[in-house]
C-alpha cells in the first residue's frame, strides 16, 4: 500500500514520520509557484501515534517562496503545535486537520521582495482601486527602500486620470503594527512639490488600509504579528499563525 503513495521519493520502507513529512512537504510545495528550499519535519513520539493521526508538531522552513500571485517571501518558518490529522487522507494526497491549531512564525521579506511585490498585477490592481478628485490613479515603477534608521521609503510614479504626465511621489515612514494584523505608515515625511505631497497623503491613507495581513495569508490561515523589525535591507515579522484548515492550492 505504501509503495503506491502519490508522493515523489516516498517508499514502503520509510517510517510514518517520514511519510507524513513527505506528504506535508508535497502539499505545501503545491501552494507556491516556485521554491528555492522547502523542508518539513514532523515530530511524533512514539511514531506509532501517527497512525491515530496524532502529531506532536512539525517544523516548516522555506526559502525563496514565490506565490502564484507573484508575491515573494525570502524566508518563512512555521513551528506548528500539537495537531490532529486525518492520517487516512494522506494516502489520497490530502492533508486534513481534525481541529484548528496554531504555529509560531517568522517571515522575512527583502527590500527586493517588497519592491517586486508592489509591481505585481496583484498589488497594482489593489492600488489602482484608489481615485483622487474623481479620477483613477495609475501606479508605475514603485520602489521600496529599507533605510538604516529602520524607516521605509516608497517611491512611485503616479498618473492621474488620462494624463500622460507622471507625478513622482516620495514617502519616508516608519512602520507600526495595529491590532496585530495591520501594517501602517507612521511619522510620514513627504518629498517633492505640492502635487507630489498631496498624492503622497492619498497614497499613505490607501496603503494603510491595504496592508492587512489577512488579505495576503494563505487560505485557512490568519497571521498575527507580535514584533516587526526593519534592518539589513530586510523586513522580519514575528508572530502567530492560526490555522483553521490546511491551505489549498491557489487556482
Amino acid at each position: 500500500m505504501l509503495g503506491n503513495l502519490p508522493f515523489p521519493g516516498v517508499t514502503a520502507g520509510q517510517g510514518g514520520d517520514q511519510l507524513v513529512s513527505k506528504a506535508v512537504t508535497a502539499a505545501i510545495s503545491a501552494l507556491f509557484k516556485q521554491t528555492n528550499k522547502l523542508e518539513v519535519k514532523v515530530k511524533a513520539e512514539p511514531v506509532a501515534k501517527l497512525f491515530q493521526g496524532s502529531v506532536d508538531g512539525f517544523d516548516f522552513m522555506g526559502q525563496g517562496l514565490l506565490m502564484h500571485s507573484g508575491l515573494r517571501v525570502e524566508v518563512m518558518e512555521l513551528y506548528v503545535q500539537a495537531v490532529s490529522i486525518d492520517f487516512g487522507a494522506i494516502f489520497k494526497g490530502n492533508i486534513q486537520l481534525r481541529q484548528p491549531t496554531q504555529a509560531s512564525m517568522r517571515i522575512v521579506l527583502t527590500e527586493d521582495d517588497l519592491t517586486a511585490s508592489f509591481n505585481t498585477p496583484f498589488l497594482i490592481e489593489k492600488l489602482q482601486q484608489l481615485a483622487h478628485e474623481g479620477q483613477p490613479l495609475t501606479f508605475e515603477k514603485t520602489q521600496i527602500t529599507i533605510n538604516d534608521d529602520q524607516s521605509l521609503r516608497m517611491q512611485s510614479s503616479i498618473r492621474q486620470g488620462a494624463s500622460d504626465k507622471s507625478v513622482e511621489v516620495d514617502i519616508t515612514a516608519f512602520l507600526e503594527v495595529k491590532d496585530r494584523r495591520r501594517l501602517r505608515f507612521v511619522n510620514v515625511a513627504y518629498g517633492g512639490d505640492s502635487k507630489a505631497i498631496e498624492l503622497g497623503h492619498v497614497l499613505t491613507d490607501h496603503v494603510n488600509e491595504l496592508l492587512d495581513l489577512d488579505q495576503f495569508a494563505l487560505d485557512g490561515m490568519q497571521l498575527r504579528v507580535d514584533q516587526l523589525r526593519l534592518r539589513n535591507k530586510q523586513m522580519t515579522l514575528y508572530g502567530i499563525a492560526h490555522i483553521d484548515k490546511f491551505p489549498q492550492r491557489e487556482t
